[in-house]
């Protein structure tokens, strides 16, 4: 299999903290440059469909994006350690989480990088007063995790899950605007530490 990758961008770092989490080693790492355009190229597009990273090519030269839905396929592949659920109680409490932080939290989070960091006027159209909302309301949402990590370790669970990889890749990809939780959610900033010192961290930068 061949993982098509690109460095900063969130969702790709979703896989590979994942990938790393799990032990992965057997899939090929390929480099994409966004800032260059590579993915919006005809023969990365005949692949993907749409001018998205990650995409995770199968040995069968079946092709999908989404990190979410890469993050599954490989669960089913490499199912230990568990990352996405053990029952289906478990399960569908992580898959509540991870979708409230993806929605609540990394998308609005993601735009507010893309709409203000300079760097990235080159990928679309910016418009700050976009960044400047989405970044409000990822933080309000940030008030939430903070209560759920007051009554527990982890976000969805009693160990780190993919709810908790989608999180800190966004807050912590937000650092590129100089975004910081509030010091107030001091839960939050107890989970940040311990992401902070996992080996899968420094090594998916």
């Amino acid at each position: 299999m061949k993982l098509y990758d690109t460095p900063r961008a969130p969702n790709p770092r979703r896989v590979r903290l994942f990938m790393i989490e799990k032990g992965i080693t057997d899939v090929e790492i390929v480099q994409v440059s966004l800032l260059e355009g590579a993915h919006k190229q005809p023969d990365y597009l005949a692949k993907a469909g749409l001018p998205n990273v990650p995409m995770l090519e199968m040995d069968d030269g079946t092709c999908i994006t989404e990190s979410l839905a890469i993050c599954r396929y490989l669960e089913s592949l490499y199912p230990e350690p568990n990352l996405m659920g053990r029952d289906p109680r478990e399960t569908a409490i992580i898959e509540m989480w991870t979708r409230r932080v993806e929605m609540m939290v990394a998308t609005p989070l993601m735009m507010a990088v893309r709409h203000t960091h300079p760097a990235l006027a080159v990928l679309e159209k910016q418009n700050p007063a976009v960044g400047e909302s989405n970044a409000e309301s990822g933080t309000r949402a940030l008030k939430l995790i903070d209560r759920r990590l007051a009554e527990s370790p982890w976000i969805a669970a009693d160990r780190l899950t993919i709810a908790d990889i989608v999180a800190f890749a966004s807050i912590d990809f937000a650092r590129m605007i100089r975004f910081k939780p509030p010091e107030e959610m001091t839960h939050l900033g107890r989970w940040m530490e311990a992401m902070n010192a996992r080996e899968s961290v420094s090594l998916a930068k």
